[in-house]
């Protein structure tokens, strides 16, 4: 029965493959329908191994495109130049930037003698590369070095803000519109006020870093152009940090783009959920077992002399057998805790009571 069935297979599949080797016009009017070019019909479908990808459909699959298409990017293509970044979040890290806008709010107060508010819009991660493609021109971008972690960061103030501080700072009227000049670099006067101003943040920025990791970041140059402000691969993922700053009715907003590469030095730090986190260690048992020790009995003993015998000999020893040692009265006689030598000192005589006086240690004490 079995024979009789696969005999029956064979002849059906041997039907079906004449049926499509000899007339074609199938394959072909389904290959019109798709859109594709008369006489490719073959390419949908092979006798032998069944459905098979034209070219049309392997171009779509790795993204090529003829330019007839839209601009959207598809298939293998998408995927490996996707923008989406998608890494570990740095909890401290908002503690951080949480602690630099309450300090920010002040500082610029007392910088520009006006009422200033500062805000955190969000803190995301991008490709370093896409973040410069995205900056609104004009801006003034301010190279930054940490010191202490040997690498960059960068601030981006907007011609918002640029203007805005201007205006406040050489008196400008409140409730007015700023006056904006497009297509104009920054005069001189307007970028040595806004470095004065990056290099006040600067200084709120190392110390809302302090709780965390003592660091100092130093203002290094001024620039117009991203291209010129490159301080990593653009492949590179960094941590972009937006800050709104409104001075009444006026205002604009600032960036911190910080290369992970620069947040490694801390990484484990700002992978904590709260300051003081130790991952697992308790502080106060720490603290307590420390001073628990220091009150500690301990058991001390003086050695008088020592020599080293074959324990043939030790063996042989008897009731009577004298043990010679070559000490005087002036050798040093090690102070010992178990095993391990504490001090060493000259034995004496004091208040009736044997006694040693120190004279050097022994022991590192950390």
């Amino acid at each position: 029965m079995a024979e009789i069935d696969s005999t029956e297979q064979e002849a059906m599949a041997a039907e079906w493959a004449a049926a499509a080797g000899g007339d074609d016009s199938g394959a072909d009017d389904m290959a019109a329908a798709m859109g594709m070019p008369e006489g490719s019909g073959d390419d949908l479908f092979d006798t032998d191994t069944g459905r098979i990808l034209n070219q049309n459909e392997i171009d779509s699959l790795l993204g090529f495109d003829d330019g007839s298409g839209s601009g959207g990017m598809s298939g293998i293509h998408a995927i490996v130049n996707s923008s989406m970044v998608s890494y570990e979040r740095l909890p401290m890290l908002e503690v951080v930037f949480d602690r630099l806008v309450r300090m920010l709010s002040t500082s610029l107060r007392n910088f520009t003698s006006d009422n200033v508010e500062v805000s955190l819009d969000n803190i995301t991660s991008i490709r370093f590369g896409d973040y410069l493609n995205s900056i609104p021109l004009p801006a003034l971008l301010a190279v930054y070095k940490a010191e202490e972690w040997d690498n960059y960061g960068l601030l981006t103030v907007d011609s918002a803000l640029i203007y805005s501080v201007v205006d406040v700072l050489l008196g400008g009227r409140r409730g007015g519109t700023t006056m904006r000049v497009e297509g104009r670099p920054f005069t001189t006067i307007e970028r040595n006020l806004i470095e004065r101003m990056i290099n006040l943040m600067m200084n709120d920025v190392s110390t809302a870093f302090d709780p965390v990791s003592p660091v100092t970041f130093h203002f290094e140059r001024l620039e117009t152009n991203p291209r010129f402000a490159a301080i990593a691969r653009p492949a590179n993922a960094a941590v972009l940090v937006k800050l709104r700053i409104d001075m009444e009715d006026r205002g604009g907003k600032m960036e911190f783009c910080l290369p992970y590469a620069t947040l490694e030095p801390v990484r484990e730090i700002l992978l904590q959920m709260f300051m003081g986190e130790k991952f697992g260690r308790d502080s106060i048992w720490e603290n307590h077992l420390a001073s628990e020790l220091w009150m500690t009995d301990v058991d001390i003993h003086a050695v008088l002399g020592e020599s080293v015998i074959p324990l043939n000999d030790v063996l042989h020893w008897k009731p009577g057998t004298r043990l010679e040692f070559i000490t005087t009265p002036d050798s040093s006689v090690d102070i010992r805790c178990g095993d391990v030598p504490l001090f060493a000192g000259k034995m004496g005589q004091r208040n009736q009571k044997i006694a040693i006086k120190v004279d050097q240690r022994l022991i590192k004490v950390t």
